[in-house]
């Protein structure tokens, strides 16, 4: 149930938490993609797990969705304010503020991704023994935030 006494049991060290793994996800995945647009010698194998690429990717995990163009990237605030407002409202922030800083954090990374340069920088090609996405470090963070939260659960359901 959605209320306002969740956001009053919300502790000032679990705020400060989640701002610090916020901004540290999105410092991290800004400043890896800096260096990968404008340092990184494209020719090394140092991030190459069987290739190496840089793309723009304008939809989302395996460019679906890349059809909504603009769109997307308005689409994809609304849903992390949805987040948000849905964590603070309920008591999913108290549970998994840890988590939900690093992903939220990441997802907005990607966000300004599109508004900067028109696509998510990707840069890390896996082709080794399978064929898989371009992803980036933002990506990563937001799938180990997500496995996170679900073992958070799974461990909270075992306990009752």
């Amino acid at each position: 149930m959605l209320s306002m006494r969740h956001i009053k049991s919300i502790s000032k060290a679990q705020i400060l938490i989640f701002i610090l793994l916020f901004c540290a996800s999105l410092g991290l995945d800004q400043w890896v993609k800096h260096i990968m647009l404008n340092g990184f010698a494209w020719d090394s194998e140092a991030l190459s797990i069987g290739g190496k690429a840089l793309v723009y990717n304008t939809g989302v995990a395996f460019s679906m969705f890349s059809f909504l163009a603009e769109s997307l990237k308005y689409i994809q605030i609304l849903f992390l304010f949805a987040l948000l407002l849905f964590a603070l409202m309920s008591d999913f922030f108290v549970k998994h503020y840890v988590p939900l800083g690093i992903l939220l954090g990441s997802g907005l990374s990607n966000i300004l991704d599109r508004f900067m340069y028109g696509g998510v920088v990707d840069y890390v090609y896996w082709h080794y023994w399978f064929d898989f996405a371009i992803f980036n470090l933002a990506d990563v963070l937001i799938d180990v935030a997500v496995v996170i939260i679900i073992w958070q659960m799974l461990r909270e359901r075992k306990s009752i």
